[in-house]
């Protein structure tokens, strides 16, 4: 798909047909997810796959923005394999994995797979369930499927700020 059609149809999908993904459509993601460029190419994402009923079962009781998806795929951080910028300390693995999952949507969206980035979620709910290790910090679910013959963008979507409150040239 051309980039620009790619970027003006992807939408947040929040109704999904109840099938789980196939394997090989979770590889292509992964794929793309494994291109992505990271601090010094440090690479200190992981990506939890669920895809199972029982799985979602569990996701269910960590947040309730799941949209009854049937796969979902949780990206974090290791911030012990993360760059630090000398200056200050930050950490470019957060930046990182925010890389990642937006080549992952990107992806989904090439591939005729629905995704919608959730931020709202229990972190340590999903340390219990899904047995996450320290140091290991989650930093977006992506809920995902093939959309439902209903699904459509939520009118938000179509709404933008002006550029030039925006972007700005030489100064703010």
């Amino acid at each position: 798909m051309e980039f620009e059609k790619l970027i003006s149809e992807r939408y947040s999908v929040r109704s999904f047909k109840p099938k789980h993904l196939p394997q090989e459509a979770i590889e292509k993601l992964i794929s793309a997810a494994n291109k992505a460029p990271t601090g010094c190419n440090y690479q200190p994402q992981r990506i939890l796959v669920l895809n199972t009923d029982e799985s979602i079962e569990k996701l269910k009781g960590c947040t309730k923005c799941h949209f009854n998806a049937p796969t979902a795929m949780l990206v974090c951080h290791n911030t012990g394999e993360s760059w630090v910028r000398r200056y200050d300390g930050a950490l470019s693995s957060p930046v990182d994995a925010a890389i990642v999952a937006t080549h992952i949507m990107l992806a989904a969206q090439d591939n005729s797979i629905g995704c919608c980035w959730v931020m709202h979620f229990d972190p340590s709910a999903l340390r219990e369930s899904f047995a996450i290790p320290e140091g290991i910090e989650p930093l977006a679910l992506l809920v995902m499927g093939y959309p439902s013959d209903e699904a459509k963008p939520l009118d938000l979507h179509f709404k933008t700020r002006p550029i030039e409150e925006t972007v700005f040239y030489d100064s703010f």
